[in-house]
This record gives C-alpha cells, structure tokens and sequence, in this order.
C-alpha cells in the first residue's frame, strides 16, 4: 500500500511526514518506526494488513473504563512503533517485524460485525502503535463507522496534527498513552512532549479521550511530575479519565523492580485534585 504524508525528494529519498519524526528515508530503507518503507522512489505502509495480534477485548483492558463499559471490542495490531521505550511491554511486534497474518480492511470490518452478537462494539486498532499503520486504520475505520460500529484508538499520540485531524471524524474513543510529563524523559524514548500534548488537545474536542501513565520508578515517578500532568489534563477538561499504571520489568529494564503500590496511591491522591476519575492500574 502506497502511503499517505510523504514527498519525494532528489536521490530517491522519500520524507515521511506523518510523524513528528519527519524521517527521510534512502531508497530501500525503512523509518524509523519500522512499518514504512523507501522502496524505487515510493514510500510504502508495508505493515497494510499484517496482523500479528488479535483478540476480542474487553473494553476496559484498552484501558477505556468510561467508554461504554463492560463491552467487548475486536483488537488488532500489526508491527512497529516511532518510540523506543526501554520498558515497552511489547517489544516482540514494536522493535521488528513479527509474524503476520494478512487481513484486509475489508476483512477486518466483516469480522468485527461477525462478533457483534457477542458484544464486540466496532474495532480497536492497538497492542504495538497503530498509527505508523495509518493507511490502515483510515481504511478499517471508515467501513466500521459504514456499519455502525465504533473505532477505538489506544496510541502514544506521537503523529502529526496533519494525519490525525484527517482521520479523526472516522474514531470515537482514544486512548493515548502520556509517557510522562517532562521533556528529559520523552528524550530517553526518542521523542518529545509537544506533539503529544498537541495531539491529546486535538482528541479531547473531537471524541472520547482517556489517558494513560505508567509510573516507571526513578524515571517518571516525581510527586511534581504528576502534579504538572493532572493539572494541564484539567485544563483540557477535568473530566478526562487519568490511569496511573504500575510498571513491572520488561524488556531492557528487566531488573528494574515494579512500582510500588504506594507510589501510585500517593500519586494518585495528586491527580485527584485536579481530575474527576483517578484510576489504579496493574495493581
């Protein structure tokens, strides 16, 4: 599949414009994220309709408690991810090309109406970053809302205004995942806080929007941090749903012990000064 937000530019270079990123790519080499590809002087979304992980979901593990709670939705993931969390959970389809199934949009959409008599609401496009696939999720989520069904985001919300605001009419509930609330941090993942605030604004006028925080301790654990973080979510709107997850050693940081629980409690009594819902989660 040809993709969306680039240009071509001289000596076969293509530069990617749906990411903050902005990758120029060598003829035969991929972005960064790993799902795009230089390939005679076209940039493709290679990860179209590769599909490594599906599961019919609760709806509540995305996490979306306030979305039409206690419903199933049909989760989808494919591979590749612009950030490289030490931590990241799924590192197995983020970091490299994984094994894949092929599903076409098409597909996707008839299976998601074939779950519908067990409670399956529409599509959920997640598990590693949906939107380096974004070619894909434009294209499922136009055929969902086609059968009335919903689309559900659950991403790093690290893309540029341009793309999002495109494919935002077509999606119904996000969630986006703040990785912390400091410049230094989003640094040490390879990217920066801006556009992820940015995007979670753009979110939060045109669905519903929860947002996720994994407290990594010694790296985003500060009682400031957190204070900074529920503070401009209020100015957003206070009712925006704040999950405070508890992280346990994954991938390079496997020796790094979970979070306490009584870090997350005492950063939770912070949040709920500003913010109307406060959740716990991995606890």
């Amino acid at each position: 599949m040809r993709g969306a937000m680039y240009h071509s530019m001289q000596g076969g270079k293509a530069h990617c414009r749906l990411c903050p990123h902005r990758c120029v790519v060598p003829e035969g080499k991929r972005g960064l994220c790993l799902a795009r590809i230089n390939t005679d002087g076209a940039f493709y979304a290679e990860g179209f309709g590769r599909i490594t992980s599906i599961a019919l979901d609760p709806i509540g593990k995305k996490p979306l408690l306030h979305f039409h709670p206690g419903s199933l939705v049909l989760s989808l993931g494919s591979y590749g991810c612009n950030f490289r969390c030490a931590y990241c959970q799924n590192h197995g389809i983020s970091t490299k090309e994984a094994r894949w199934q092929a599903l076409s949009p098409e597909q996707a959409a008839a299976l998601s109406l074939e779950h519908a008599p067990r409670g399956n609401i529409g599509l959920a496009y997640t598990y590693n970053e949906p939107l380096v696939g974004y070619e894909y999720v434009r294209e499922c989520a136009a055929l969902i809302r086609g059968q009335n069904q919903l689309n559900v985001l659950v991403t790093n919300g690290y893309v540029n205004p341009e793309p999002l605001g495109a494919l935002l009419p077509y999606i119904d509930a996000v969630n986006i995942d703040l990785k912390g609330f400091s410049h230094r941090f989003y640094q040490e993942i390879g990217g920066s806080l801006e556009p992820v605030k940015a995007a979670i604004s753009a979110c939060a006028r045109a669905c519903h929007v929860e947002v996720s925080a994994l407290i990594v301790p010694g790296k985003n654990d500060g009682e400031e941090e957190m204070e900074s973080m529920a503070k401009w979510l209020s100015c957003i709107d206070s009712a925006i749903p704040l999950h405070i997850a508890r992280f346990f050693p994954r991938y390079k940081m496997g020796s790094l012990s979970p979070t306490p629980i009584q870090t997350l409690r005492s950063l939770s009594v912070i949040a709920e000064k500003h913010l109307q819902y406060v959740h716990l989660g991995n606890c």
